[in-house]
């Protein structure tokens, strides 16, 4: 090994150490505690030395945003063979906000600290990806379709980027197979699902009341929702929304109006009942135990009639 390749792994190793004590600080007392000194003192160097390897705080900050983005890619992967986009999406879904919550601090600092973080985080490509016409191509399946269109929006190295192309991707198909309306962009589908998974993870992390059922229960109702209960309906309207959701609200409407119809009938056909026995009680009590019962003699003056 040659000087020139030593000092350069030493660099590495070195920047790795400092990430490494940025990231114990962020995840044990939060962002706010992150300082350079602090750094140095836990790797046993000095301020200045870090200064060789990162410009700032806000430098190490967005490093270790990029580290968050991979992480999050990477629980997205095993989802790849799902051959329902619409399950892939559920499972995608689930997978987001279990990280979110398992990472508390790393998604702080990338979604909720500084937008800076964030769009540094995503860059040019990130923006690529989500730009321009969709390019899908339903004939393929679906890992090999992420992987062809992160090589066509040069994502395969942004793991910011590939993460938004992994969700417009599984859109894409659903489009192409005419679950969801061809009239709105794959970009526009992957905002609206994008931001309910971040207003989850964000009013978990932040608001003390939310959530009020147990947060897997809440992420079922969000996928099954957007998604259907049992995927999406192979037709849309045209604003958008999955015909499997709106019917399943129709049918629920008309099961519980044909119930509370015969419900209705079996309460009159009771009431009805109850009036004529007491009815014929009546009559028993006026003309006698012997006489006789009040029906027939109804029933005998409408054949005379």
């Amino acid at each position: 090994m040659g000087i020139a390749e030593r000092k350069n792994r030493e660099k590495q190793a070195l920047r790795e150490r400092i990430l490494a004590a940025a990231r114990h600080i962020v995840m044990r007392e939060g962002f706010a505690a992150l300082s350079m000194r602090k750094i140095a003192e836990a790797i046993e160097y000095s301020p200045a030395a870090l200064y060789l390897h990162f410009a700032s705080r806000d430098e190490i900050a967005r490093a270790l945003c990029e580290e968050g983005y991979a992480q999050l890619l990477q629980t997205f992967e095993p989802l790849a063979g799902i051959a329902d986009p619409a399950e892939r999406l559920k499972g995608m879904g689930r997978a987001y906000v279990a990280f979110g919550v398992a990472h508390r601090e790393t998604y702080r600092l990338i979604f909720l600290e500084d937008p800076s973080y964030t769009g540094a985080a995503l860059g040019a490509k990130a923006a690529a990806a989500v730009s321009g016409p969709s390019k899908s191509d339903p004939s393929i399946g679906s890992e090999a379709q992420t992987r062809v269109q992160a090589e066509q929006t040069g994502t395969e190295d942004d793991p910011g980027a590939a993460a938004l192309q992994f969700m417009i991707s599984a859109l894409d198909e659903l489009k192409a197979a005419g679950r969801l309306a061809g009239s709105v962009d794959s970009r526009v589908w992957a905002d609206a699902f994008w931001a309910t998974l971040h207003g989850i993870v964000a009013l978990h992390l932040t608001c003390p009341v939310f959530p009020s059922a147990p947060l897997d229960t809440v992420v079922g109702i969000a996928m099954d929702t957007w998604l259907g209960a049992g995927g999406v309906a192979t037709d849309a309207d045209p604003v958008g929304i999955p015909s499997s959701n709106a019917n399943g609200a129709v049918a629920r409407s008309k099961r519980a109006g044909a119930a509370g119809a015969q419900s209705s009938s079996q309460d009159n056909a009771q009431v009805k009942g109850q009036g004529e026995a007491q009815a014929e009680a009546q009559s028993e009590v006026q003309d006698g135990p012997g006489a006789e019962p009040a029906a027939t003699r109804r029933r005998a003056t409408k054949k005379a009639r």
